[in-house]
């Protein structure tokens, strides 16, 4: 693989978790809390506690209005959301090289509790956020998750982020498309926000991506959903460029440019997200598969289905040679699923692993090239892997799609009676596509021609999950409309899956 070297492979490396410096209090403009608070990767003694220092957001450097110098920052870890039974606390440095983030790896907290959060700096105070520890080795306690995906700016309102804020979950996972790199338009969308033109670009650069992120993380429906909850993340295509893969450019770019574009759009994300210092990029190198374990309930199998892929060619789909995981990503998935001790394992992943027709009549060009089903040999070793190694009731979690659907992966999808391996849940996007639709031509076809398909619809929404000892339970909640910020939300379908049987069945 190629590498960068200086610049920003060289800025990767700078120690971020140094003890703050010593300063007087600095004075902001405005809020310099303008972009949130946020919790993630949770353990059961403890979680990754985030925000970044922005007074000015939407500053066109991508520096957020903040001095050229670090800054310290306080926080505090609380038992009680009035913040008055402090149980940890203490001072990180908001560092000018990472856009003055900030990352505090909290430890010394107790499995599976409830605990509220806040940053100071100077004088200002963050709003508070709520987040909540993994439950401790060997428990079996049901927890509550939400997924969600692809939510472009530009198509429409989060009000899906707005209902999913007041859920009391344990966890929620993001699959991809945080942000996308097209341009955004002065008056872009449904929003009719006027942004200057610095928006109105492709992100390529840091500064762009920076800004990029800054604008999403304005909203206040994202900004409610992070503070309420902690977070696992992901990347996909659109966090970088569409339809990327390894050192390959969709639009045709230079191996070069796409990686010095990958580092600066790596850089950006984790600066951005409540990640641990063990996924710092390393110039175009993120360590994003990983795995996060709920007592004896839940091991979810976070994947990178980017990084490492071979480029898309459909005529190649049963090379045995070519991989959406990569060799050694492939082999740590199977291990992690072997040794496996949880009731449920879980794949949280980017692309469709069911095979799709997507019309009635049969080709290869009715299969998407950027899904599994362009990767089918390396397909067959992970299902065949798992059945092999009897990895305890498997279930995919899927984004990507911009629809929800439901159905069976199997082990032959030219065969209806195939084995089933696992459920896959996808989640449509949050607002990109905008509005949508619950039924249509498409839904008919698809239903039609893929019999392991059980359920499609085309609205906006996300997917929350149930999950117990003895069942998974998907319920789809999907928003009438995002093209105005008062849609409604409702449960538009719900599908459970028994623990020892991989299909799916109507709630």
């Amino acid at each position: 693989m190629l590498r960068l070297t200086g610049g920003l492979a060289g800025m990767a490396a700078v120690a971020q978790f140094a003890p703050a410096p010593a300063a007087a209090a600095p004075r902001f403009p405005d809020n310099p809390f303008s972009l949130g608070v946020a919790s993630g990767e949770p353990l059961p003694h403890g979680v990754v506690l985030w925000t970044r220092l922005a007074p000015e957001p939407l500053s066109e450097d991508g520096l957020g209005g903040m001095p050229p110098r670090d800054v310290a920052v306080r926080w505090e870890v609380a038992e009680d959301p009035g913040m008055r039974r402090v149980v940890r606390r203490g001072t990180a440095a908001a560092k000018r090289d990472f856009a003055h983030s900030v990352h505090v790896e909290v430890t010394g907290l107790r499995p599976g509790r409830e605990y509220w959060y806040r940053f100071r700096a100077g004088r200002e105070l963050s709003a508070v956020g709520r987040t909540k520890t993994a439950p401790p080795a060997g428990s079996l306690t049901p927890m509550t998750l939400a997924f969600a995906t692809c939510q472009s700016w530009s198509d429409g309102f989060y009000t899906a982020y707005r209902h999913l804020a007041g859920q009391d979950l344990d966890l929620v996972a993001h699959l991809g498309d945080y942000i996308y790199e097209y341009p955004v338009g002065r008056t872009s969308g449904p929003r009719g926000t006027d942004l200057s033109a610095a928006h109105n670009a492709e992100t390529l650069t840091l500064d762009q991506y920076r800004l990029r992120y800054a604008l999403y993380r304005t909203d206040p429906d994202l900004r409610a959903a992070h503070a309420a909850a902690p977070w696992t993340v992901t990347v996909d295509d659109h966090d970088v460029e569409d339809n990327w893969a390894d050192e390959t450019s969709f639009s045709g770019a230079s191996p070069e440019d796409l990686l010095r574009r990958r580092a600066a759009a790596f850089r950006a994300y984790y600066e951005h997200l409540p990640l641990r210092a063990s996924s710092l990029p390393r110039g175009p190198d993120m360590r994003l598969h990983r795995t996060l374990d709920y007592g004896r309930l839940a091991r979810f199998h976070v994947l990178d289905a980017r990084q490492f892929r071979d480029p898309m060619d459909i005529s190649r789909r049963d090379d045995p040679a070519r991989s959406m995981l990569g060799a050694a990503q492939e082999r740590w998935l199977l291990d992690r699923l072997a040794d496996s001790g949880a009731t449920w394992n879980v794949l949280a992943q980017q692309v469709l692993m069911m095979q799709l027709d997507r019309l009635t009549d049969p080709g290869l060009q009715q299969l998407n090239a950027d899904a599994w089903d362009g990767y089918t040999a390396g397909r067959a070793r992970l299902l065949d892997g798992i059945a092999e190694r009897r990895v305890a009731n498997p279930v995919v979690l899927t984004g990507d799609m911009h629809v929800n659907m439901a159905g069976t992966v199997r082990r032959d999808f030219a065969d209806p009676s195939s084995p089933a391996v696992a459920p896959e849940f996808v989640t449509t996007s949050v607002s990109s596509g905008g509005n949508g639709a619950d039924t249509g031509p498409q839904a008919e076809e698809w239903l039609a021609a893929n019999p392991h398909l059980a359920f499609y619809n085309g609205q906006r929404g996300y997917v929350r999950c149930t999950v117990t000892p003895d069942e998974w339970r998907a319920d789809y909640l999907v928003v009438d409309r995002v093209s105005v910020p008062d849609g409604s939300v409702s449960t538009r379908r719900s599908f459970v899956v028994e623990s020892g049987r991989p299909d799916l069945q109507e709630a």
